[in-house]
């Protein structure tokens, strides 16, 4: 469990930093996310479903799957994310966003476009499959 810590989201090669209010996998998380121009060339899900507000700056996402990206700018309307949802996330400029995570599943995917590979993830950020 974190208490009021500062650590990188979504691994090394993330533009994501959180400050983890508390993360506590098996129940909830609540951090404040800065996300850093641009984006990582991954598609992922998460371990989570999530609600998140943006507070300030803008984000772009990218489902897998759809031709048009969905744009997030501040508003008092959550952002649901469920843990199925397949995208890449871009931040145009710096974006600050209040996020709620539910509890962890042991899994989660990502996919890397330029490798054409598909990963299956668990804890650590750990591969458990590969389709290369």
């Amino acid at each position: 469990m974190k208490l009021f810590q500062m650590s990188k989201d979504g691994g090394p090669e993330s533009k994501v930093w959180g400050f983890f209010l508390i993360e506590w996998k098996r129940f909830f998380s609540v951090a404040l996310m800065h996300f850093a121009d641009g984006s990582r060339e991954a598609y992922h899900s998460h371990a989570f479903n999530s609600i998140s507000w943006v507070l300030s700056g803008t984000l772009s996402e990218q489902p897998l799957h759809a031709s048009q990206p969905n744009i997030y700018k501040p508003s008092r309307t959550p952002i649901r994310t469920a843990r199925s949802m397949f995208h890449r996330v871009t931040s145009i400029g710096d974006t600050y966003v209040l996020t709620f995570r539910g509890p962890w599943a042991k899994t989660w995917h990502e996919y890397i476009p330029a490798e054409d590979k598909y990963l299956e993830l668990t804890s650590g950020r750990k591969v458990i499959w590969s389709s290369k």
